[in-house]
C-alpha cells in the first residue's frame, strides 16, 4: 500500500541481458570546496573495496557511501501560543554494499519466504558525530559496513538457493544497471533566521482561531529542513549538495453534530524562506480555513454515487499521483509481488490521446511556484531527469533508478529514498499536460451537459484532495482511495452549488483513465510528501482540471463521538 500525505495531514529470464561495461569519463561540476568528511568516506571506501572480503573470497563489487547532514525548525502554534519550538541537527549514514555482480547480486527478490521484500541491507541507518571528527566518523563507516556486508554475504547465498527451487523469472532484466559516474561539489547551504521573529509571525496567524469556538483544534507550523549531502561511491561518484524546504501549514478541526470528524487543511512549500508568502497571503489561507471547515460542519452528507464528476486542478494532480504514478515506477514492473498494470503496455495507448506525462525532478518551480519534487540528483548518484512517461496518450518508458526492468536498461535518476530506507524508483514532479483544453466555466458547463446525457440529478466537483492510497500488490484488489476535503454537488437543474460531506473517491485504474473526457486550462501545484517502500519523500504534481465521465464515491468512515458537552473556554473569553 503506497500512502500520499502532505505534512500535517493524517495526512514488482527469458533471455539474459547483459550490459557492456564502456570506460567512460565521468562528467565534472567543480564550484564550491570539498567538505573534509568527503575525504574520510573516500578513504573507507577505498580501504573497504580492496580489503571486504567474506567466506568464499566473497567480495562486493559495488559500495556508496551517503551521508545526510539535515537541520530542522519546527515552530507550531495553537491559538495564538507556541506549543512547540524545536531545531534539531542529524548527521545520518547510508551504505550500500552489493555482492555478486550486475546481472545478479544479493539485492535481487526473493521469491516467498522470510526474505523477500525490500529489506536486503541489514536495515537502518547509523548516526555519525556532528563535529566532523574523522576517526569517530571513520569507525561508525567501518562498523556500519561491516554490518551490511554481512548482510549481503548472506542475502546473495538465499538468491541463490531461491534461484534454484523457484519458475523461470518474467522479467531476466539485470540488478543494477552500469552508469557514468557523477561528479559534483556544490556548496554546502548554511541557513540563517530569527527564530524569535518567525515564532512572532505564526503566533499573529493563530490566534486568528480564537474567534471560533466551534473549531476545537488547530494549528499554524512553520518548518524547515536544510539538507547537505554528500556521497561517494566504488564506481567513481561524488557529490556535495544542498536543499532547503520550508512549509507553512494550516490546520483546524471540528466535529458535526452527528458526530463526523471534519478538517481542513492549507500549505505553503518554497525552496528558501524568503520564497515563504507575505503576512497578507498567509492570514487570508488562514480565514479560507476557518471558512471551510465551519461550513462543512452544516454541509449535508452524500450518498454512495457514480456519475459525472470534475476533479480540479490540485485535486486532479494527487489523482494522477495516486492511480497513475505508482504504477509506472521502475521497480514495480518486475516484482512478482506486484500487479504490474502496464508492465507490457510499453508502446500501447493506455490514456487519451490529448494527455501527456512527464516527471521531472529538475524542475525547480511552475510558473513561479517551488516545487517539492525537486531535486538535482537521486539517491543512486544519477541526476535528477525529465522522463517522458506518456506521449499522447501512449506510454513510453518507465520512471527508473538502477533496478533495470522490461528491457530499460538505464536510469532516468528517480531511484530515491529517505535515509535508512533502500532507494527504489519513485516520481518527483509528475507533471500532466493536455492539448485538448477549455477555459473552467466550459468545464462547467459541459459537467452539467455529461448530467443531463446520463440522466444525473447532479455532478460531483472536487475542489480540494488531501491525499489517499493505492494499492499496487497483485493479492490484493487493484484499487485506490483518495481523500477529499472540499466537494460539491452541480445541478443539473441550475440550482447552487451544494456544499457535501462524508465521501471517498474509490475505484480501479484501468477503468478511470478511460473515463477522462476534458481538462481545463488551469494547471494547478499540489505540494506533499509520499511514503512507499522506501520511506517518506517530497513530491509534486502539476495538473490541469479534469472532466471524467464516471467517478464513483463512497461514505467516509464516521466517527460515534458527540461534538463537547461543556462550552470550549474560548467561547467565553472572546464574549
Amino acid at each position: 500500500m503506497k500512502k500520499h500525505i502532505e505534512l500535517a495531514q493524517r495526512v514488482g529470464r527469458s533471455a539474459i541481458l547483459i550490459a557492456v561495461l564502456v570506460a567512460s569519463v565521468p562528467s565534472v561540476c567543480l564550484g564550491a570546496e570539498e567538505h573534509p568528511l568527503l575525504a574520510v568516506m573516500q578513504s573507507e571506501l577505498s580501504l573497504s573495496k580492496e580489503k571486504l572480503t567474506g567466506p568464499e573470497g566473497i567480495k562486493p563489487y559495488f559500495l556508496q557511501y551517503a551521508i545526510a547532514n539535515m537541520k530542522s525548525l519546527d515552530l507550531t502554534c495553537t491559538l495564538g501560543s507556541i506549543v512547540r519550538n524545536e531545531e534539531n541537527h542529524r548527521r545520518l549514514l547510508d551504505v550500500d554494499v552489493r555482492c555478486g555482480d550486475y546481472a545478479l547480486d544479493n539485492t535481487h527478490q526473493i521469491r516467498g519466504g522470510y526474505y523477500g521484500g525490500y529489506g536486503y541491507d541489514g536495515g537502518g541507518f547509523m548516526s555519525l558525530p556532528l563535529n566532523d571528527d574523522p576517526l569517530a566518523t571513520r569507525h561508525a563507516i567501518w562498523l556500519r559496513t561491516d554490518r551490511v556486508f554481512k548482510a549481503a554475504v548472506k542475502r546473495l547465498a538465499a538468491v541463490e538457493a531461491n534461484m534454484k527451487v523457484k519458475v523461470e523469472e518474467e522479467d531476466p532484466s539485470d540488478d543494477f544497471s552500469r552508469e557514468d559516474p557523477s561528479v559534483h561539489i556544490g556548496a554546502w547551504i548554511e541557513v540563517q533566521y530569527d527564530r524569535g521573529s518567525l515564532a512572532e509571525r505564526i503566533k499573529k496567524y493563530s490566534r486568528r482561531f480564537r474567534q471560533f469556538p466551534l473549531i476545537y483544534d488547530s494549528s499554524v507550523a512553520l518548518s524547515a529542513n536544510v539538507s547537505n549531502k554528500l556521497m561517494v561511491s566504488s564506481e567513481g561518484g561524488k557529490l556535495q549538495f544542498g536543499q532547503q524546504h520550508w512549509r507553512i501549514g494550516i490546520r483546524a478541526s471540528t466535529i458535526a453534530e452527528d458526530g463526523m470528524e471534519l478538517w481542513q487543511y492549507e500549505s505553503f512549500d518554497a525552496h528558501t524562506l524568503e520564497g515563504l508568502p507575505d503576512d497578507d497571503e498567509v492570514i487570508q489561507a488562514v480565514d479560507r480555513v476557518i471558512r471551510d471547515v465551519l461550513a462543512l460542519r452544516e454541509a449535508p452528507i452524500v450518498e454512495p454515487y457514480t456519475g459525472p464528476a470534475i476533479l480540479m486542478s490540485r485535486a486532479s494532480g494527487v489523482f494522477f499521483h495516486e492511480i497513475f504514478g505508482h504504477r509506472i515506477e521502475g521497480h514495480r514492473q518486475k516484482d512478482v509481488e506486484e500487479g504490474q498494470t502496464f508492465a507490457k503496455k510499453l508502446g500501447e495507448q493506455i490514456l487519451p490521446p490529448f494527455l501527456s506525462i512527464i516527471d521531472d525532478p529538475s524542475r525547480r518551480q511552475f510558473k513561479g511556484t517551488d516545487l517539492n519534487g525537486y531535486y538535482p540528483f537521486d539517491d543512486e548518484c544519477i541526476s535528477g531527469q525529465p522522463t517522458h512517461v506518456v506521449e499522447e496518450g501512449v506510454l513510453k518508458t518507465f520512471l527508473m533508478s538502477r533496478s533495470p526492468a522490461r528491457g530499460i536498461t538505464k536510469s532516468n535518476g528517480h531511484g530515491r529514498r529517505q535515509p535508512g530506507m533502500n532507494a527504489v524508483a519513485r516520481q518527483g514532479n509528475l507533471i500532466i499536460e493536455s492539448t485538448k483544453t477549455v477555459s473552467f466555466d466550459q468545464l462547467r458547463a459541459l459537467l452539467v451537459d455529461e448530467c443531463k446525457k446520463q440522466g444525473k440529478e447532479y455532478g460531483l466537483l472536487f475542489k480540494d484532495i488531501s491525499g489517499g492510497f493505492t494499492i499496487t500488490e497483485r493479492w490484493l484488489p487493484q484499487s485506490f482511495k483518495v481523500l477529499p476535503l472540499v466537494v460539491y454537488k452541480v445541478y443539473a437543474d441550475g440550482r447552487p452549488d451544494q456544499l457535501v460531506r462524508g465521501v471517498d473517491i474509490v475505484g480501479t485504474p484501468l477503468t478511470c483513465f478511460s473515463k477522462i473526457l476534458y481538462t481545463a486550462n488551469d494547471d494547478g501545484v499540489f505540494n506533499g510528501y509520499c511514503g512507499a517502500e522506501s520511506g517518506s519523500i517530497p513530491v509534486s504534481a502539476v495538473s490541469p482540471s479534469i472532466l471524467v465521465e464516471q467517478i464513483e464515491v463512497e461514505k467516509k468512515r464516521k466517527a460515534q463521538d458527540r461534538p463537547p458537552i461543556l462550552e470550549a473556554p474560548i467561547a467565553s473569553e472572546e464574549k
